[in-house]
């Protein structure tokens, strides 16, 4: 997708956010729990992809010594499947690179087929399930794991 820029989370996106968690995720993220990522956690890192003065994604790092735990990835639906998240995938992962990250992980639910191969294209690999893992349904989650 064109005219797109991605760049790091701040306060005032966080309107834009959380209308894309609530149309994305059955238990979304509430404004307390992004404010708290932006503000008090100092292992964080989030950035968002703008669009015509728009958030149309947005993804999550937390870092943690030589490991980063991707924490969210998440585009609003009129703007999926047109590369966004591939986009935010890649720049995540090149901040951790920049920054000396040699391992990558995440969680993504069994059923996310579409993440699991997008993660699978940048190298990712499954390292393990974890049963139940989602509050809504208790949808195992797939663990992956990237060196980089």
């Amino acid at each position: 997708m064109r005219n797109i820029i991605i760049r790091d989370m701040v306060v005032k996106d966080i309107k834009d956010i959380l209308i894309i968690e609530n149309l994305c995720f059955p238990v979304p993220w509430s404004e307390a729990a992004f404010l708290n990522e932006l503000l008090n956690n100092a292992i964080s890192k989030y950035l968002v992809v703008q669009h015509e003065n728009r958030v149309i994604g947005y993804a999550g790092v937390w870092r943690i010594l030589d490991e980063g735990h991707i924490t969210n990835i998440a585009t609003h639906p009129g703007f999926q499947r047109n590369g966004i998240a591939r986009e935010l995938l890649k720049a995540l992962i090149q901040v951790l690179e920049e920054e000396n990250i040699t391992k990558i992980t995440l969680e993504v639910r069994a059923s996310n087929e579409p993440a699991i191969n997008l993660y699978q294209q940048f190298g990712f690999t499954q390292a393990g399930i974890r049963k139940g893992y989602y509050e809504d349904n208790k949808e195992d989650a797939v663990i992956m794991w990237k060196e980089t």
